[in-house]
């Protein structure tokens, strides 16, 4: 199947912005679940609110759209009333980690066999350029004009303590390791969480003064390494697989609570 066969093309051109690193992460999203053979029918897109979120409606699966937020608790209903599905959240800061963030980790703990795609660049994109949970300390945003004087989350370290199975990380510019990342993520029996550092140069590249697409994504580049990788410059982002683990998945734990409660 064309990667082009996955998508609505009577939905494009695309809303997002010159540049944007969300085209990226679709791109190599379709391209994970092309080398995966998936049949579209099998796979359920929920999306919240946001830049990010319109992910759902380019994409020629069974999809969702929903409240800001409330992607991860839509999916969660979904997942339990079709378990067979494959179902994928993209989301970006705050849908994930603002508003959203306690059905994250409640998502993370419970270890519900879904894939969430966090696409963090840093800023809330769609309603003016906010700052968000992801900005980070000593950045300009729209809504802090003198400075964000808020620390940022960790979105590896978080979803490793909530009890995420998978957990991962990769940037729109290394668009192998995130098709690869992705496969590996859809594929894991678990709750996993993919975050993908993605470039904003509307908002947060202008207000930063990191210039355009090109620039933020050569940051990305020279500012990231791969996990386990020996250097002499501590603040370099580590990518790659952070945790891979199997343990039970609330799925099938709740099928054996109906099989006891029946044989009762």
């Amino acid at each position: 199947m064309a990667i082009k066969d996955y998508i609505r093309e009577r939905f494009f051109p695309h809303i997002w912005c010159a540049g944007c690193g969300h085209g990226i992460v679709l791109n190599g999203l379709l391209r994970a679940i092309d080398e995966l053979a998936m049949s579209k029918n099998e796979i359920v897109m929920v999306s919240g609110i946001g830049c990010s979120s319109r992910i759902s409606g380019y994409v020629d699966f069974h999809t969702l759209h929903t409240l800001h937020g409330r992607a991860l608790a839509f999916a969660t209903g979904v997942k339990m009333s079709l378990p067979r599905l494959k179902v994928i959240i993209p989301m970006g800061d705050g849908d994930a980690l603002a508003i959203g963030g306690n059905h994250f980790i409640h998502a993370a703990r419970r270890n519900i066999d879904m894939t969430a795609i966090i696409m963090n660049n840093r800023i809330y994109g769609m309603t003016g350029g906010q700052y968000s949970p992801l900005s980070g300390h000593g950045t300009l945003a729209t809504t802090s004009p003198y400075y964000n004087i808020d620390h940022a989350f960790d979105v590896a370290e978080l979803s490793k303590a909530a009890g995420a199975s998978f957990v991962a990380r990769t940037t729109t510019y290394h668009v192998q390791q995130m098709k690869d990342i992705l496969k590996a993520a859809i594929l894991h029996k678990g709750f996993s969480v993919v975050e993908i550092l993605s470039q904003c140069p509307t908002y947060f590249g202008r207000k930063n003064k990191q210039g355009g697409a090109a620039e933020m994504m050569e940051w990305f580049k020279n500012n990231t390494k791969p996990i386990g990788s020996k250097t002499e410059n501590p603040n370099l982002i580590e990518r790659g697989i952070f945790v891979q683990k199997d343990i039970p998945e609330y799925c099938s734990e709740y099928e054996k609570v109906i099989e006891r409660a029946k044989s009762r």
